[in-house]
């Protein structure tokens, strides 16, 4: 009888022994697999990253280059002898010659010669273009009493309305209206070259317009 419970107590040791070993075992089997390196898959991910920057880069700079620049404007008044006479617009450091050529270009009529078409123009400037004779006629009425016709063909500061001033050349719409303005508020020119006291006017204007304006 001793015997036979000697036996079950090994039986049950073998028992015991197999059943933690098959544990043990189990639990190494069904423990997860280590993560897989992700260093790989990282470096995957930032170059990708870098190329959608780069191409965005691109494309940013294609579209800029795409944009138009905006460009300064001055506004002058085109008159006389073209085949389209109004206001344009064109940009700053235009010449005379540009505002001609967006005015149509000359008409056959247009005297050329006493243009000089390389001169800049500003902002709110008039460009007039006389007709073939145009100097000549005023010269051949004034034979005789050249100092009286002078002052005829001239505007007189003092008397002229603002349109008749806008056409003196050299004298634009603010010019023209600063120089009423002044006369107005201070009384007659006593001479062309109190023009130096309107604001924008300066003695080499003054100099030039000493042939198309006078004062009583």
């Amino acid at each position: 009888m001793e015997a036979i419970i000697e036996k079950i107590k090994e039986y049950k040791i073998i028992v015991i022994c197999t059943g933690l070993g098959l544990l043990v075992g189990g639990f190494f089997l069904l423990k997860p697999a280590p993560p897989t390196p992700v260093k790989e898959t990282n470096l995957q991910a930032e170059v990708a990253a870098v190329s959608k920057d780069l191409l965005t880069e691109k494309e940013v700079k294609k579209e800029e280059k795409a944009e138009p620049l905006e460009q300064d404007l001055i506004t002058v008044d085109v008159k006389g002898a073209v085949k389209s006479p109004g206001i344009y617009d064109l940009p700053v450091g235009s010449r005379v010659n540009d505002a001609v050529q967006k005015a149509g270009g000359l008409t056959e009529q247009a005297d050329s010669k006493s243009l000089n078409l390389a001169q800049k123009v500003s902002d709110e400037a008039l460009v007039y273009v006389p007709i073939k004779g145009e100097e000549a006629a005023s010269q051949q009425t004034g034979s005789g009493t050249d100092s009286s016709t002078s002052k005829a063909k001239k505007v007189n500061l003092n008397k002229a309305s603002l349109e008749e001033l806008k056409q003196v050349k050299g004298l634009g719409g603010k010019r023209a209206q600063d120089i009423i303005d002044h006369r107005e508020s201070n009384g007659k020119f006593k001479s062309v070259d109190e023009l130096k006291k309107v604001s924008g006017i300066g003695a080499k204007t003054i100099e030039k317009l000493k042939d198309y304006v006078t004062v009583d």
